[in-house]
């Protein structure tokens, strides 16, 4: 079994960089090791990092002659794809039998893009990692914090999915012993061949070694340890073992901003050796520019993970041409549409933007507002210092501001139990010679309820966003999941479409039965509020969205492909925030504040080709956290225009 070792923390707080510099450092400490690392987030920037184009597969990365370095980006559609391939006619054969739906029916399902494919695939990938017997270890860079939970939730999940088909697949026998006939046992082998797989998976899981990642900042600290918290309370049988405190600034310098942050690290690691007794903690440095490129990767290692002094050349950057920008103050965009998407990479400041478009447009309008997050790790309490949940509470003292925070699972539960007395209404009428039949339809429904689906956070999303559009008249924000997830919300509402007229098609043929009539009513309800929103978001007088960004390399090669893949959907965002910049005057004469303004510069420079056409505004580098209405009224006092 290789060594498997996560590497999980909030969007933005370096953990890509991280567990690459972790990687290069076992494959080059231990001769002979063979080390894949592997990225799980649906929004990769693995191969930035590594400064080397990845495929579909994994690809050996030079790191010396004694050194074996593997690196993959997995694609997770095509893996997904793969998976499908290989095992469709099993798992339809198990599905029709253990459900009214004919396999013509469940292939054309099977056919369409599945919600939780990225988590999915995750596991497809990690189980052919470790199933392949070629690594001694396997490192994962994740996505952030939400999603990873769910991931380590999946192996649980996939064997309640197995017991349900296992359960369908017995439902001949029975029904056989009854009214007699044959017993089809085909299927129960594929079954048992993933039983086994989940299994090890879970073995794997229960011995891997998990680092958090995180910075000194307040909004990191406390959503890693809330999801921390999660991950104990799961049954994912995982445990932290050592926790990253990355972004470290240890020398100040003479340079308030450094002394600042200098003091944020002593903090912070003060906190985590309180929260985290029994996890080792590992410091890393913060050069002041991205360390990219498989050699500062190593030696990146080396000062982590074996606490030798920083010896990078950070280097500068190249441009070919010296754009320069003109700053212009301005003031903050005022909400036109009733419906704003806030999008970007994680930790880039996605909920403070957020908040602070909500803020301003209470400021400057009667009209109530209400701000959701859909993060399945969201930080709205941060924010507003205040007890956010599921249901809008009113925050800063407004009445006419409300807050809400999705909780996918709450409401899947909630709707679970709706569903389930429905089925049990519908499955105890007791005809002559079928209530063998009824009963098992109201056992498998009961174990199919028990599943919680991948994907969740995005379907229930779609749900929680059709409501708030269909409710009183307000400005709605919605604050995002990090980018990858936050593309697949967006694909939902035409996904749904699709999937709403396969069900309609199948369950026409069982019209007869009232469960079957019931299920349609809803599923066309579904579909025209679908169509709405789908056709909403193409509308820019009904929908407007904001992408937010770092003048950093890797969270603007992010951005760029975020904006090509909304030109794909036929999308836009015309507004861009440029967050964190630090201004000439704030880098003074301190070495690593100028080198962090220069490589800013620089990948505005770069940038400028994919802002055409876009309003870019720029939001200053603060030297403390803004929350509450004192650090939102901070926040929104002032604005720069880029051109």
């Amino acid at each position: 079994m290789p060594e498997l070792a996560f590497f999980i923390g909030k969007g933005g707080v370096g953990k890509t960089t991280v567990s690459a510099a972790y990687a290069a450092h076992r494959a080059t400490k231990h001769s002979g090791r063979h080390v894949l690392l592997v990225s799980t987030d649906p929004a990769h920037s693995l191969s930035d990092v590594l400064q080397t184009k990845l495929g579909n597969s994994p690809k050996k990365i030079p790191l010396g002659a004694d050194s074996n370095l593997t690196a993959w980006e997995i694609d997770s559609a095509k893996l997904f794809r793969r998976f499908l391939d290989e095992h469709k006619q099993e798992l339809v054969e198990t599905i029709e039998r253990g459900s009214l739906f004919t396999a013509a029916e469940i292939s054309s399902l099977l056919e369409t893009t599945l919600p939780g494919m990225s988590e999915i695939a995750a596991l497809l990938a990690i189980q052919e990692a470790i199933a392949s017997g070629k690594y001694s270890d396997i490192v994962v860079d994740t996505a952030p914090f939400g999603h990873t939970l769910r991931l380590f939730e999946l192996p649980e999940q996939f064997l309640r999915l197995l017991d349900f088909l296992e359960l369908s697949a017995d439902r001949d026998r029975v029904l056989a012993q009854h009214f007699g006939g044959k017993v089809r046992t085909r299927g129960t082998a594929f079954v048992d061949d993933w039983r086994a797989k989940v299994e090890e998976l879970r073995k794997a899981f229960a011995m891997a070694s998990l680092f958090l990642v995180t910075t000194a900042e307040g909004f990191a600290l406390n959503e890693s340890v809330r999801c921390v918290a999660q991950l104990q309370e799961s049954d994912s049988g995982l445990g932290l073992g050592a926790v990253v405190l990355n972004r470290v600034v240890l020398d100040a310098e003479g340079c308030s901003h450094c002394r600042g942050r200098a003091q944020s690290a002593r903090k912070a690691r003060r906190q985590l050796g309180k929260q985290f007794t029994s996890a080792e903690i590992y410091i890393g440095e913060d050069p002041g520019a991205p360390i990219l490129g498989i050699e500062r990767l190593r030696k990146f290692g080396l000062h982590v993970f074996e606490g030798k002094p920083l010896r990078l050349k950070p280097g500068t950057p190249r441009t070919k041409n010296r754009t320069h920008f003109q700053i212009t103050s301005t003031s903050w965009p005022k909400l036109t549409a009733q419906l704003s998407f806030v999008l970007g990479k994680g930790g880039v400041g996605k909920t403070t933007v957020s908040a602070g478009l909500a803020y301003c447009s209470r400021a400057h309008s009667p009209e109530p507002v209400e701000i959701c997050s859909v993060d399945p790790a969201p930080s709205l309490d941060d924010i507003f210092q205040t007890s956010v949940g599921d249901k809008p509470v009113s925050v800063l003292g407004d009445t006419k501001f409300h807050a809400s925070e999705l909780d996918s699972l709450a409401l899947f539960k909630s709707w679970v139990e709706e569903i389930r007395a429905e089925v049990e209404s519908a499955t105890t009428t007791q005809y002559s010679g079928i209530h063998v039949d009824l009963s098992y339809e109201r056992k498998l429904f009961s174990e199919l309820l028990e599943i919680v689906p991948p994907g969740l956070d995005e379907v229930l999303a779609i749900f929680r966003i059709i409501e708030l559009l269909g409710g009183p008249s307000r400005k709605v924000v919605i604050d995002m999941a990090p980018t990858g997830h936050a593309l697949e919300l967006l694909r939902m509402p035409d996904r749904i479409m699709v999937w709403a007229r396969l069900l309609l098609k199948s369950l026409a043929s069982h019209r007869k039965l009232a469960l079957a009539r019931e299920a349609a009513v809803k599923i066309a309800e579904l579909e025209v509020r679908a169509r709405e929103l789908s056709s909403a978001l193409k509308s820019s007088s009904k929908v407007e969205i904001f992408a937010v960004m770092l003048a950093e390399p890797l969270p603007d090669r992010e951005t760029e492909r975020l904006l090509g893949e909304l030109k794909r959907l036929e999308l836009s965002a015309d507004m861009v925030f440029v967050n964190r910049l630090m201004l000439p005057e704030q880098a003074g004469s301190c070495e690593r504040c100028q080198r962090e303004a220069q490589w800013q510069t620089a990948t505005l420079a770069r940038s400028k080709r994919h802002f055409r056409g876009k309003t870019v505004y720029a939001i200053r580098n603060f030297d403390h956290e803004l929350a509450g209405k004192l650090g939102l009224r901070e926040l929104t006092g002032e604005l720069w225009r880029l051109k």
